[in-house]
């Protein structure tokens, strides 16, 4: 069996969003594992003393395995290929080879997004995605991986969960990416091939 992870935004000494990250661990460890998780992840990062943005990657299977630092620049992403799959991502692996496949398929683009056989948006290579309409954020209801800034964000009430089909993106008013290290970013005129 492959092993997890978790990536972590850290600046200036700061772990976000790390109740979220623990609700995934423990959910991940007890799937898996079949056990109940007594790692806590606050006692096993010690951020850099800098006010660089990092990556902290948390390795773990039923025991954390690493936790290492990486200082974190964000792409620019505007572009998506768009990719019909029904690959299955339900657990952030470090087998993401799938993923890695699909996202080679992207040309000179530069993201991929995802759409299952049914034609409902799951997520990019890295993100999961949102759409405005009408002054209302969507997010899909089923989407590859369950996120932590996505929980975040269905938490407070500012993404509201729904099928979401790709020609629903045809009349948007806005489309975003969320994940980790990014948080919530607002993709004005972005394109889809």
């Amino acid at each position: 069996m492959s092993q997890f992870f978790e990536t972590i935004k850290v600046q200036n000494g700061v772990i976000y969003n790390l109740p979220f990250h623990q609700q995934r661990l423990n959910y991940t460890i007890e799937k898996n594992f079949s056990q109940k998780s007594d790692i806590s992840l606050k006692d096993f990062i010690y951020p850099p003393k800098t006010n660089l943005l990092y990556r902290c990657k948390v390795i773990y299977k039923h025991e954390i395995k690493s936790v290492d630092f990486y200082p974190y620049t964000p792409k620019i992403i505007k572009s998506f290929k768009i990719i019909h799959s029904d690959v299955k991502y339900p657990f952030k692996s470090t087998d993401r080879s799938s993923i890695d496949e699909l996202f080679s398929k992207r040309d000179d683009l530069d993201e991929i997004l995802i759409v299952d056989k049914n034609g409902f948006i799951k997520d990019t290579s890295i993100a999961n995605i949102a759409i405005k309409k009408d002054g209302l954020w969507f997010t899909p209801k089923n989407p590859l991986l369950k996120g932590t800034m996505r929980e975040k964000f269905l938490e407070d009430n500012i993404l509201i969960p729904k099928e979401i089909k790709l020609k629903d993106i045809e009349n948007i008013d806005n489309f975003a990416i969320m994940n980790a290290m990014i948080g919530f970013v607002e993709i004005k005129k972005a394109i889809f091939r």
